[in-house]
């Protein structure tokens, strides 16, 4: 909670963060308004994204987790008393990547964005670049010809 002490950043929003959180349900807006104030206060630090959303982070806002806040720390302005101020990009459901999606349009992406984990899913292996063409499937050892292999020892056999 607060300290009396003075914000360790100043707070912004994209003015279309604004209209998501003055639409989000009243629960999600309290939530939101009271982390953000943690967040302002360096108390509470979001989760860092990967990926192309690198340099952001993300708030989960509801226990139900389906609510997110994404925002990114950056220079405040030279007319700020702070240094840093956080940003916030959207506040938005988590269903769908609705979120995610809506942070990579209002960052000017034109694709998607993709998490790290799924660039590496959709990447192919450098090992497979490496090597030659892999052969077909052969005949089972049991089907090749050749010397007989010896039986058992007879140790191996439970007695009846």
């Amino acid at each position: 909670m607060s300290t009396g002490q003075q914000p360790a950043f100043g707070l912004s929003f994209d003015p279309r963060a604004l209209t998501d959180l003055l639409q989000a349900p009243s629960d999600i807006r309290d939530l939101t308004l009271a982390y953000l104030q943690e967040v302002v206060n360096a108390e509470r630090f979001g989760i860092k994204l990967t990926g192309d959303l690198e340099g952001y982070r993300k708030l989960i806002v509801d226990r139900r987790k389906e609510w997110r806040l994404v925002y990114g720390v950056r220079p405040a302005p030279e007319t700020s008393v702070h240094r840093r101020e956080i940003h916030v990009v959207a506040v938005r459901p988590r269903a769908g990547n609705d979120v995610y999606d809506t942070v990579g349009r209002r960052l000017g992406m034109t694709r998607r964005p993709l998490s790290a984990r799924t660039h590496a899913a959709r990447s192919r292996s450098p090992q497979l670049m490496t090597r030659g063409p892999v052969p077909g499937p052969g005949p089972l050892p049991s089907a090749v010809p050749g010397l007989p292999r010896p039986a058992q020892s007879p140790s191996h056999h439970q007695a009846r």
